[in-house]
């Protein structure tokens, strides 16, 4: 076994503060393997997003770090991000959605004052039928973020709170602090 390479300040500092953040207890973090082709260095975080223990959202936040730097990032440091979440069918046919689901990262950043630039990201949404073998519920939607920005700092804490609330937005969570009100049924008759 050789000796530890030593990481540059830059990506070292940047995956402190990604660790540092303690998300909102629905939102489950776990350190997993990162693309090493993207850029020499790399750090990759999952998450699922839990509710009433069922998850309804998960998501993956990579770090990538070129020493060099990278013209189309504006810097030396990228964050890339990809977000799912299953939808009602209705939501999911919104055609608002696709700019809702993009101000939910754009606001979470803003509100954590994570400063960014280079930003830009996809938003997709898909309604599938399930039919013989596979049937199921007669319909379901999912939303899909994927998108990419460059910090302007190297302390990547609140870049990791704003991804923290773009996974709780996808979800449905009510914002912290706030419960949300059970469903209304129907009263019996009898």
């Amino acid at each position: 076994m050789g000796p530890p390479i030593a990481l540059p300040d830059t990506f070292a500092r940047a995956v402190a503060g990604l660790r540092s953040a303690t998300p909102r207890p629905e939102i489950l973090l776990e350190e997993v393997g990162a693309p090493q082709r993207l850029a020499p260095y790399s750090f990759a975080l999952s998450a699922s997003v839990l509710r009433d223990g069922d998850e309804v959202a998960s998501g993956r936040l990579i770090l990538l770090h070129d020493p060099a730097g990278h013209e189309a990032w504006q810097g030396t440091l990228r964050l890339v991000t990809y977000v799912t979440a299953e939808l009602e069918v209705d939501l999911a046919a919104d055609p608002l959605l696709p700019g809702v689901g993009w101000t939910w990262l754009t606001d979470a950043l803003d509100a954590q004052d994570a400063g960014y630039r280079a930003i830009g990201g996809t938003i997709t949404q898909t309604m599938s039928t399930r039919f013989g073998e596979l049937a199921g519920p007669p319909a379901a939607g999912d939303v899909e973020i994927r998108a990419s920005w460059t910090p302007t700092g190297v302390d990547l804490t609140a870049h990791l709170y704003a991804w923290c609330t773009l996974l709780a937005s996808t979800a449905g969570l009510p914002p912290p602090g706030v419960t949300a009100l059970p469903e209304r049924r129907p009263a019996a008759t009898g």
